[in-house]
């Protein structure tokens, strides 16, 4: 079992950025744009879009128990909203300062995406640096166990904004915004129960191996992360568009809208998660929450069991464990962990059974094994399969009325003889009800212990 502590390192912003508050920049652009207007090389104007986790609303991610539990705002930062303004030469030396692998170049759509960050998203911006500490140390040892660039850990920036429980408009969900089929592949448990997509840990793996195999088939970072966003088929047109070019700047104008903005977005990420104090972003003040680990479980438990017998908050539980969608650990379908407070570790062992047996028949509904009720009050007609012909006997009969009174002549020679033939579809409870009887009364008549009758054999109703 792999044991995994959430550290949060609350000294790490612990120093204060110089302000520079010279310049007050007003932003006219609408936070709930999803496009931005980019000049290209040519000169020409151009729409491409946002990353959908960059028209997020911040108080959607303030709401996260998190957020709530450990993280507000800093009251003593000065000028938290006013942007300065920064030449093309003093942004493009910074990108260029960047300790990464992957090559971060200046151009409007980098530029467009800074301004984003930097403006509108400001205190998302803020909100993301002090979450990124539940994060990062997870992001980066899965990348760096497939020995990736760790710059990498901000593709969950411009993926979900750091909000584990995102889900985008065509389904994709979690940290890292897998869909359902890529998640399968790469063996993330997704059911009606259980959405592995938003367990930070085993997403975070899973996006490491899927990235490490993009990097195997193009060979180039800029082209991994487009492809990261579009997938490899929409990409490999693009290149093939392009006559086959390589480069992620040349095959542009050929990727579709919003993975044209997606690498420059990429880059804006690193930028402002550096030099966020260049621009007056204050992060959120963080507290340290509780070290954790995993007990499995080999039985179905709901959260409102563990908490009505440990004390613990529901919506701790559920902060803790985002995979579970119903607030149950399907445990009866193969062992599952479920991760809590180190402290409660030993007491969850300790109360096993209590939990188990916890509100139970209340709050695990599913029963194993049900009566069905066929005495004394009948049952919905069965539906009976005939053959085509003798559908076509019964619409011919209907037609000439014929039909209706053999009915009634075969119904009442039935009803005052002392037994009858079971017809073909026939049960117990469609002759009780013929036979103004019993299901109860017919199984003593004939001595039957189950339901079960067979077509031709006659049977007593009197």
């Amino acid at each position: 079992m792999r044991k995994f502590y959430i550290v949060l390192l609350s000294l790490f912003f612990a120093g204060t950025c110089t302000i520079n508050a010279q310049v007050d920049i007003e932003d006219d652009e609408d936070e709930s744009e999803t496009e931005v207007t980019v000049t290209n090389q040519e000169g020409k104007e151009e729409q491409i879009e946002l990353p959908e986790a960059m028209t997020y609303e911040l108080d959607s991610l303030l709401y996260l128990y998190n957020s709530k539990t450990y993280l507000r705002p800093d009251s003593s930062c000065d000028f938290p909203d006013i942007n300065p303004q920064y030449t093309k030469e003093e942004i493009m030396a910074r990108l260029k300062m960047l300790p990464t692998v992957i090559e971060m170049p200046y151009n409007d759509a980098v530029q467009k995406m800074i301004d984003r960050y930097s403006g509108h998203l400001r205190h998302s911006v803020s909100f993301m640096l002090g979450a990124q500490n539940f994060y990062m140390p997870i992001f980066e040892e899965a990348l760096e166990s497939y020995r990736l660039p760790l710059e990498l850990k901000y593709l969950p920036v411009i993926e979900s904004a750091l909000n584990p429980r995102a889900v985008s408009r065509v389904g994709a969900t979690g940290l890292w915004q897998f869909m359902i089929s890529t998640a399968k592949h790469y063996g993330l448990k997704v059911n009606s129960l259980v959405d592995e997509r938003r367990d930070p840990l085993k997403s975070s793996y899973a996006a490491a191996q899927y990235l490490s195999d993009l990097y195997k088939i193009f060979g180039d970072w800029n082209l991994v992360i487009a492809a990261y966003n579009c997938g490899p088929d929409k990409l490999n047109r693009a290149i093939h568009r392009s006559g086959g070019s390589r480069d992620y700047w040349q095959i542009y104008p050929y990727l579709p809208a919003e993975t044209r903005g997606y690498v420059p977005a990429f880059i804006a990420a690193n930028y402002i998660m550096n030099y966020y104090c260049d621009h007056n972003i204050c992060p959120m003040l963080s507290t340290l929450p509780v070290k954790t680990d995993t007990v499995m479980l080999s039985r179905d438990v709901h959260f409102k069991q563990v908490a009505g017998v440990l004390g613990i908050s529901v919506d701790q539980l559920r902060d803790l464990n985002p995979q579970y969608r119903r607030n149950v650990v399907n445990g009866n379908n193969s062992p599952m962990p479920i991760r809590l407070p180190v402290a409660d570790i030993s007491r969850f062992i300790d109360n096993e059974d209590s939990i188990y047996a916890y509100n139970a028949d209340e709050l695990l509904t599913k029963r194993d094994e049900v009566d069905v009720n066929d005495d004394d009050v009948p049952t919905v007609q069965r539906v009976r399969s005939y053959s085509s012909s003798s559908n076509k006997a019964s619409r011919r009969s209907k037609k000439s009325g014929r039909g209706k009174d053999k009915s009634k002549k075969k119904k009442k020679k039935n009803s005052g003889s002392a037994s009858v033939t079971v017809r073909s579809g026939d049960t117990l409870s469609e002759i009780a009800r013929r036979q103004h009887t019993t299901v109860k009364k017919l199984k003593k008549l004939n001595g039957i212990s189950g339901s079960t009758i067979r077509a031709g054999k006659k049977i007593k109703v009197k």
